[in-house]
């Protein structure tokens, strides 16, 4: 049997870039199962949800961007700490860096070691790594709701906290009369979870019941394709929901007679793999995921912080 290759570190083909105009002033960048990158215009701003992983890739996102439109950003929205969302920040230039309360603190306790880990597990999203000039710090957080007014007759961007899901500081950004919802990484269209920080209980019920009650018609995840209509929102959603709830119920049967968490590994991916194993970051994702819900199910009730050397030992122990 062929080892497998470290996390994403194989992977080192260009994705191809599809820039969306969503409706007038709204804008997505999908790139093939990469991260999702956004924007909205103000009537003499711009909003920007999430900044990639470096500032060099973040200035190829905006030069597509001021294709559209010139007006500065004024806001840089994070939907949570991980390192390929918001290391490429500083090419924004925005005034105002917006998160949820706990993403702050998590940057503090842990951005340090995510900006390693995820960096050796995805070299190909780090391009320009040494232009990063150091941790993201947002510099305006809120706890429930934090709402935008986009100024004219553009309306209001509401950023929501919806609960603990893919990290415990996820928001969602909302434009409710365009009834467009960027996600971030609590909904994925077509590409695997990666749930390595996550809370799968909340996040499988209470925070997707959230998500799904604001009955978007666009809906644009953390990877995949934008989801448009309701049918194509509600399957993303239900889809996510499928893959953390299967997860919990063949993670949970190994633990509970007393089986090992190899054996939770490959009883998890053999459920899973049917059904998402061609997506994007399935194989990556799965030993992380499976390491993080054996930790929540025996009572580890915060995420252990993933570093370098951990990430390796799980992958040699569970894709080994």
């Amino acid at each position: 049997m062929t080892k497998k290759a470290f996390a994403s570190s194989a992977d080192l083909a260009e994705k191809a870039q599809t820039l969306e105009v969503l409706a007038d002033g709204v804008y997505a960048l999908t790139a093939e199962g990469d991260p999702n990158i956004g924007a909205i215009e103000g009537e003499d701003f711009l909003v920007c949800f999430e900044a990639l992983a470096t500032p060099v890739a973040a200035a190829e996102w905006l030069a597509k961007l001021r294709e559209h439109t010139d007006k500065p950003v004024r806001y840089l929205v994070l939907s949570h700490y991980h390192a390929v969302r918001v290391l490429g920040a500083s090419a924004f230039d925005a005034d105002v860096i917006v998160a949820h309360e706990n993403t702050r603190a998590l940057v503090a306790e842990r951005g340090k070691e995510d900006w390693a880990s995820e960096f050796g597990r995805m070299p190909r999203l780090a391009k320009g790594a040494d232009s990063v000039p150091g941790l993201t710090w947002p510099t305006l957080t809120f706890s429930d709701r934090l709402t935008i007014d986009l100024g004219g007759d553009r309306g209001d961007l509401v950023l929501q906290y919806c609960g603990r899901g893919h990290t415990e500081g996820d928001i969602v950004a909302w434009l409710p009369r365009q009834r467009i919802l960027y996600a971030g990484d609590l909904v994925e269209a077509e590409a695997a979870l990666y749930t390595g920080d996550a809370f799968h209980r909340d996040w499988s019920s209470s925070t997707l019941d959230r998500v799904a009650a604001f009955g978007a018609e666009v809906l644009i995840g953390g990877r995949g394709g934008v989801s448009r209509g309701r049918d194509a929102v509600d399957a993303a959603i239900a889809q996510t929901r499928h893959f953390l709830t299967t997860m919990i119920r063949e993670v949970g049967a190994v633990r509970e007679r007393g089986g090992t968490l190899k054996e939770a590994f490959e009883r998890t991916h053999a459920a899973l793999e049917g059904q998402y194993g061609q997506w994007p970051i399935f194989e990556h994702c799965l030993p992380f995921d499976v390491s993080r819900l054996w930790d929540e199910l025996s009572g580890v009730e915060r995420p252990v912080i993933w570093t370098a050397e951990r990430d390796r030992e799980v992958w040699d122990q569970l894709q080994g």
